[in-house]
């Protein structure tokens, strides 16, 4: 269990993690949101990551558009 925090917010968190890792990491997220049942926001530049999300959000010209 990671604790008693119900909100997980994550600013880059692959950014400087080689692939392996970074799968582990985004693995560790979805169980968090999955099984323990936290709300876990990840801010990405990287796609690749974006698309393991559930729920995925654009920030363009000051707007957020839903992609997925």
């Amino acid at each position: 269990m990671c604790c008693d925090a119900k909100l997980v917010v994550a600013d880059e968190p692959t950014g400087n993690l080689d692939e392996h890792n970074s799968k582990e990491m985004i693995k560790l997220f979805a169980e968090l949101a999955h099984e323990q049942g936290k709300c876990v926001i990840v801010i990405t530049h990287e796609r690749d990551i974006a698309n393991e999300c559930d729920i995925v959000l654009e920030l363009r010209r000051k707007k957020f558009n839903k992609i997925k």
